[in-house]
């Protein structure tokens, strides 16, 4: 439409604020920037303060009646009512504009959304409320944007959703994410393949096939489990037992040689035990993951736990359950980091984060390079072979090598 991009609200004529409410806190940040949005408006009365988002649902009188100085709001992915308000306060048609929506200079690792909402309706989770029943988008259309992506300088793609393994379900005819994974693989230019999050109850042979044989597929899967107890795990409707889980774990290991396996976790859900607790602790010691993404039980009104669930793990006891998940996988992280010093790998760099430039190998390791001379420094896009030669839980640092150096990341040769 002829806009620029500012990261500044205070001199932006179109400001729009992405929300998240998957937990509390997420919320808590939003509405605290709506607040300071609303002075930013009084100066500027003529200035569009659009929301869009998991926080706005089907119903939003009460989003209106609470921030009425938001000029629009809109559900995810729904961009035409923002586009239509913007193009009427500047004269501007918004016509044509949603079929290229996408960014002129994407970041070189970039995501696509691929399948929306969600189904399993987890007692504890929002998102199915907010973002609604699961709604595959049209192979064609996906594969075009990444097409479009690749011709902008993106190298990395990551296939999105809130369950992404049941992607297509829906669509007819009736295809998998597999089948997805295999058009986009074809695209030229395009060098690695990612998809998350997943479910352990959709996540099917064929998919681990697909991360096993397909060269630009990386072997890296997010798999949360959530809970390590199945009493838990029942109460959370996540339709599996720790069992189960684990079996589904051995599978991934055993069909994807040196997968780099990522999760979720929630402590201090409704009425967990110490004992219970325990439980998802042991599952975190026994499957070693590269990193877990954990999170203190929030309560989300409108949600099956929310009204029949009480919240009554103490917020002490859900800090300590926290601090005692970081203090084990910071343990696990800093030895399953040191295995890597010595070995090297094929980094993708990604750009310059506080004067030090990175980038991230096949498994999504982040990965800081130490020996780069500023005026012979590769720039975000190129891949690099890099020997690692310092390791911390959270990153690692190598040295840049000559191309052609027999790799230890992965048998798997990238397609051109």
């Amino acid at each position: 439409m002829g806009f620029e991009s500012s990261d500044d609200p205070g001199v932006a004529d179109v400001v729009v604020l992405n929300t998240c409410v998957v937990r509390q806190s997420a919320e808590d940040t939003a509405t605290g920037m709506l607040g300071r949005l609303a002075k930013i408006k009084q100066e500027s009365p003529d200035r569009v303060v659009a929301v869009m988002g998991c926080m706005v649902g089907p119903e939003q009188s009460q989003l209106r009646h609470r921030f009425p100085h938001v000029d629009v709001w809109a559900r995810p992915q729904q961009f035409e009512p923002i586009l239509e308000l913007a193009g009427m306060r500047h004269g501007l048609d918004p016509e044509g504009c949603l079929a290229g929506a996408i960014p002129e200079n994407p970041h070189v690792a970039s995501f696509i959304p691929i399948v929306h909402g969600c189904d399993k309706f987890c007692t504890f989770c929002i998102i199915p409320y907010r973002r609604g029943r699961e709604a595959s988008r049209d192979v064609v259309d996906i594969v075009h944007e990444a097409e479009m992506m690749v011709q902008r300088g993106v190298k990395d793609i990551t296939l999105l959703g809130q369950n992404v393994d049941s992607f297509g379900h829906d669509l007819r005819p009736r295809v998998d994410l597999a089948d997805l994974v295999e058009r986009v693989h074809e695209i030229s230019g395009l060098e690695r393949i990612r998809f998350l999050t997943s479910h352990p109850n959709d996540m099917s042979v064929r998919i681990l096939e697909a991360v096993r044989d397909l060269p630009k597929v990386c072997e890296n899967i997010n798999l949360p489990f959530q809970a390590g107890d199945d009493k838990i795990l029942v109460d959370m409707r996540r339709g599996y037992t720790s069992g189960q889980y684990l079996e589904k774990v051995d599978q991934v290991k055993e069909m994807i040689p040196g997968v780099n396996l990522t999760t979720d976790l929630i402590v201090g859900f409704c009425g967990e035990t110490d004992t219970q607790f325990e439980n998802s602790m042991e599952i975190l010691r026994r499957v070693e993951f590269d990193k877990v993404h954990v999170a203190a039980y929030s309560n989300r009104d409108g949600t099956f736990a929310s009204r029949k669930m009480p919240d009554d793990v103490a917020r002490g006891v859900k800090k300590a359950r926290l601090a005692a998940v970081d203090e084990l996988q910071q343990k696990i992280q800093s030895r399953k980091n040191a295995t890597l010093e010595g070995k090297i790998y094929d980094v993708l760099v990604e750009g310059d984060k506080r004067g030090r430039l990175h980038g991230r190998n096949r498994g999504d390791k982040l990965i800081y390079l130490t020996n780069v001379n500023v005026s012979e420094a590769p720039k975000a896009g190129e891949t690099v072979n890099v020997q690692i030669t310092a390791s911390s839980p959270w990153s690692l640092e190598g040295e840049l090598v000559e191309q052609g150096v027999s790799q230890t990341e992965s048998e798997k040769v990238p397609v051109a």
